[in-house]
């Protein structure tokens, strides 16, 4: 079981926070070492935008065990601006209303509960972005 700091200390999860190589200008999320494009070392951190698109994605009816309740819900693979690729739940809307290309905006929510432990974990999820 991870401790409550623990998951708190891990940026990317909280804040999008990501690694752009400082010679080739990839973006890496979550951070690497060593960036795959050019092999540089060096980078410097950048907060991710929040806008993305979907790429694609499924609706999942026979959940594991810890989201017994949410079932249905949809999972998707999404593309923010920066060309980072994230999968994440998309909520708030009905499988109809989405496709591919749809735009979105990743909002932080509650990801999941362990009662016994009394920890909450939170993240990111996807909604569609109306007009």
């Amino acid at each position: 079981m991870k401790s409550p700091q623990y998951t708190r200390e891990i940026p990317q999860r909280y804040r999008l926070e990501a690694e752009k190589c400082r010679q080739c200008g990839k973006v890496h999320f979550p951070p690497r070492l060593i960036c795959d494009a050019c092999q540089s070392q060096e980078f410097e951190q950048v907060i991710l935008s929040r806008a993305g698109r979907i790429l694609t994605w499924t609706v999942i009816h026979v959940p594991p065990t810890n989201f017994d309740l949410e079932a249905p819900y949809i999972i998707a693979i999404v593309e923010l601006e920066e060309g980072v690729r994230l999968t994440c739940q998309v909520v708030d809307c009905d499988p109809e209303e989405l496709a591919v290309d749809a735009p979105v905006e990743m909002v932080f929510r509650r990801i999941q509960e362990d009662s016994q432990a009394d920890i909450i974990q939170y993240g990111y999820k996807a909604v569609l972005s109306r007009p």
